[in-house]
């Protein structure tokens, strides 16, 4: 990865606890009224209009004839490739640098290019052709495990050779702040031979995060793991939401269907892997040595803490899981690296989700699945409400911050609200 000047201070005021730090610089898609979307970057609590500064001459040294940041979504701008990231990312640190008066003593201009986040709408940043959903916490496979296969080993033979994953539905990836309706489906009441169709009962989260493509590999040629990260632009957390009922009715023999596909909410902020670089740490050590396409040169991941709330209708908000990406015993280098190793190609946007991301204590379990125990214990918020699983009205509320030797990056949050199943199935 390329190694960034960044400045000690910048001419805009961040405060030391914003997700939103200089070194940050994470980039998102957002409208205010009465304009088109575009692309910005988030700093403190503003966002960096880039499509007023393209056009206001600041990234001629691109030399692009085309505004890519004047775009509905990301894809345009990561399809240029690195050199045209790093060159960005440089920029950008440059022209905030509180020592830098080329775009700090332009105030006439400021209210153009610096926008208010409280003033904008966030908006999908990614347009997504396709989305793979991992299963690689080996403290959430386990409990699973447990769970489901009480007289059995929790871990099925091939867990440890291959990333599992399956491949997911990018039409129902929705930007944080989308309602979530309940959905209907098929599911087995307790000691009943046949199903019933009736709205899920037992809604979950699943606490993930997820990595965007920016370099496609063509058809045929696979990623290989030591050079993966070169294919990825950035990271989102990522609720997989799920419908456990339904997900135990229809999973085999084929996996997760119609208990998946309803919905999956992301951060609207994409943190680049450049700006993750100084979070990088040891990957946890795998039991069995992988096949060679899986075996990394340098395993390492990011040190990103994450964290889970529930927020109930008329309630006050309660933390109920606390966890770390570092957590996962699969890389996304090897996801990605498993991805393709058959040859199939990706595409610009594309979205990779971790799985569930779980640790060895149950405050550390990234899903109510894990946090009830399958409903048999309580899970209590402030003001004494219980959950064993998520009731129409409340909102989760996923966060995510790497913190190292005084340096913050975050990627804000995601927050949706469940709504009742919809009345036309009834």
């Amino acid at each position: 990865m390329h190694q960034y000047h960044t400045p000690k201070k910048s001419w805009i005021n961040i405060d030391s606890n914003s997700d939103f730090s200089l070194a940050n610089l994470p980039y998102g898609v957002f409208s205010i009224p009465g304009t088109n979307p575009r692309v910005g970057v988030a700093v403190g609590q503003h966002i960096l209009d880039l499509a007023a500064l393209f056009n206001l001459g600041f990234f001629a040294d691109l030399g692009l004839d085309k505004n890519p940041f004047a775009s509905h979504n990301l894809n345009e701008f990561m399809a240029l490739g690195r050199p045209v990231w790093t060159k960005t990312r440089q920029g950008l640190l440059n022209l905030l640098d509180a020592q830098n008066p080329e775009l700090s003593q332009k105030t006439e201009i400021h209210p153009q290019v610096l926008i208010p986040q409280a003033d904008a709408q966030m908006l999908m940043p990614v347009q997504v052709p396709n989305y793979t959903d991992f299963y690689s916490s080996q403290e959430h496979a386990t409990n699973v495990g447990k769970m489901f296969r009480p007289d059995g080993e929790p871990l099925l033979p091939n867990w440890k050779h291959i990333p599992v994953g399956y491949h997911g539905r990018a039409s129902s990836i929705l930007v944080s702040g989308t309602p979530i309706r309940r959905p209907w489906g098929q599911l087995l009441p307790p000691d009943a031979n046949t199903p019933v169709f009736a709205p899920c009962r037992l809604l979950d989260f699943e606490l993930e995060m997820a990595f965007v493509v920016g370099k496609p590999n063509p058809l045929g040629d696979p990623i290989s793991v030591n050079h993966a990260e070169d294919h990825m632009f950035g990271m989102v957390i990522f609720n997989d939401w799920s419908a456990r009922d339904i997900q135990k009715w229809e999973y085999v023999p084929l996996g997760p269907f119609l208990a998946k596909n309803f919905a999956s909410s992301i951060s609207p902020w994409v943190v680049t892997l450049d700006a993750l670089q100084p979070f990088r740490c040891p990957a946890p050590q795998q039991d069995l040595e992988p096949l060679p396409y899986l075996k990394e040169s340098d395993r390492h991941t990011f040190d990103i803490n994450l964290s889970v709330s529930i927020l109930p209708q008329n309630g006050e908000e309660g933390q109920v899981c606390q966890s770390n990406f570092k957590y996962l015993y699969w890389t996304m280098a090897q996801q990605l690296a498993h991805h393709t190793v058959n040859g199939c190609n990706t595409q610009v946007g594309d979205m990779y989700a971790s799985g569930t991301i779980s640790g060895k204590e149950q405050s550390s379990f990234g899903s109510m699945l894990e946090l009830s125990w399958k409903g048999s214990r309580k899970v209590t918020l402030p003001g004494g409400q219980e959950r064993t699983f998520i009731q129409d009205g409340d909102t989760v509320i996923m966060r995510a911050f790497a913190l190292k030797d005084g340096l913050r990056i975050g990627f804000g949050e995601v927050r949706s609200i469940v709504l009742p199943a919809h009345p036309k199935n009834a």
